[in-house]
């Protein structure tokens, strides 16, 4: 279950498993290099804080100035970890006298040295993970020091920390790509909402926490969505999605028409090509692979697919809600919310929508929450895959299968105001004969997710027959 932390007068949220991570390299008898990367918003410096709140420790954060300015601020720092202050003017000559004087600090107990955005540091001085390598080899590595490496962009950290060709290549002792918030983890943002609002929350905006701090549960979601993401003037959430894209990407505005086009439903390769209208299948198969290594989109293929890159059967989705969101509304209605129609775009573009939005997410809900019964033991049997499954006749939200043993259990969504009734099953049920036309089945177990619960007739055939039944509050709460 998800776990709180007041830090600095803030409430920390989570992150259980990657803390107890630092905290078991921390407790080591050996000298500690743990790389952390993660997109913008996800929290990453927040996490490293609340690490190092009891525990003595440098904090530097890199920032986008030159390169002997960045030296003289890490320096000070150095020094004054041991020092009342550090001169005025302070700086080592360069920076591999300043990671040598690492060595000089105290290692009872542990030092943590934080260097936080490190992607701006080999911005700035290409040389930097050489001369971090050097005197790692030379000195680190035989001291007590904790000396962690945090950076934004996924790809360079990849590449430039943890790629075989990279200096630090084998020197990491641990590293973590720190993944936006589950829904279970996210829904504590918002104690005053009820578990439908916790959900259409998460479904719009992810589990990034920053977006998650942005609304507030004082209002109604609706508001939140008008005043920080509609609001061109003021809406914090407004140009976020623009910023991410153009800060890491070369050419933002061909990526931008693809991910519009994804998010407008058009999501196999032709059609995406044909929608964003950029060039090609092979040059927009190229901006999907780096949107996919950036996990921004995911590539779907049928989960009884068992060669998922050699299949002609994948589909694209954008992973992030937020930035499905922003590029469903926001985007494609950008003129007129500079206009100051927010209000207009809200009634007419968002509320008729959301429901069908919504299904979307709750969808992946599902079958994260299959996942996880299979982790926790509470499915009868060891699935191989679990994902949704489709074929030019028919389509199953949720799928988890294990071929040689020829079982399965199937799932139906239904993001609807009404209950779920027996009918929902025994169209289901039609499903799956179209499903072992192809695939042999012995045993299929049968599950139902429903927004608002199910009928009387639908929950005495469940007691009958084994059918799961879950309802959003089964997502929402499952710790």
């Amino acid at each position: 279950m998800a776990n709180y932390l007041l830090l600095e007068g803030t409430m920390f949220i989570d992150r259980k498993i990657e803390l107890d991570l630092l905290e078991q390299r921390y407790r080591s008898n050996q000298a500690e290099l743990f790389v952390l990367y993660g997109r913008r918003r996800v929290g990453k410096t927040e996490l490293l804080r609340a690490f190092c709140t009891d525990k003595p420790h440098i904090f530097f954060i890199a920032t986008l100035s030159g390169d002997s300015e960045q030296l003289a601020t890490f320096s000070q720092q150095v020094y004054g970890f041991t020092h009342a202050e550090a001169p005025s003017g302070f700086t080592f000559p360069s920076w591999e006298a300043a990671f040598q004087a690492l060595v000089e600090l105290p290692m009872q107990p542990k030092p943590i040295i934080v260097l936080d955005e490190f992607t701006y540091l080999i911005s700035g001085n290409k040389a930097i993970p050489s001369i971090l390598q050097k005197v790692w080899d030379e000195k680190l590595k035989n001291t007590h020091i904790m000396l962690v490496l945090c950076g934004s962009y996924i790809g360079m950290m990849e590449t430039e920390v943890l790629g075989y060709q990279a200096p630090l290549y084998g020197r990491r002792t641990a590293s973590t790509l720190l993944r936006p918030m589950d829904l279970a983890s996210s829904a504590l943002f918002f104690p005053g909402y009820s578990a439908e609002e916790k959900f259409i929350t998460w479904a719009v905006v992810g589990g990034m926490p920053y977006y998650l701090r942005t609304f507030q549960d004082r209002q109604d979601i609706f508001s939140n969505i008008r005043q920080h993401i509609l609001d061109a003037q003021s809406g914090t959430l407004f140009n976020e999605p623009r910023l991410l894209l153009m800060e890491e990407l070369r050419e933002p505005r061909n990526y931008f028409s693809i991910l519009r086009a994804i998010a407008q439903g058009r999501t196999r390769l032709n059609e995406i090509a044909q929608g964003a209208g950029i060039g090609n299948v092979t040059t927009v198969a190229r901006y999907l692979d780096i949107l996919q290594q950036m996990r921004l989109i995911t590539r779907r293929v049928p989960a009884t697919e068992t060669q998922p890159e050699k299949s002609k059967k994948g589909i694209y989705q954008i992973d992030d809600h937020f930035l499905r969101f922003w590029f469903r509304y926001v985007h494609p209605n950008q003129s007129s919310l500079d206009l100051g129609l927010a209000d207009a775009i809200l009634q007419q573009r968002i509320k008729p929508d959301l429901d069908h939005f919504v299904a979307i997410a709750f969808e992946e809900a599902a079958i994260t929450f299959t996942g996880r019964q299979a982790q926790a033991g509470e499915l009868d049997f060891f699935p191989e895959r679990i994902g949704g499954w489709w074929n030019r006749d028919a389509e199953i939200d949720v799928l988890a299968i294990n071929h040689s043993e020829k079982i399965a259990l199937v799932g139906e969504c239904k993001w609807t105001i009404h209950p779920v009734g027996t009918s929902v099953l025994d169209a289901l049920k039609q499903k799956v004969e179209i499903l072992t036309k192809d695939h042999e089945l012995k045993k299929v177990q049968f599950a139902l997710f429903a927004r608002n619960g199910f009928t009387a007739d639908l929950v005495d055939r469940s007691k009958s027959e084994g059918i799961h039944l879950y309802t959003v509050d089964s997502l929402v709460n499952q710790g």
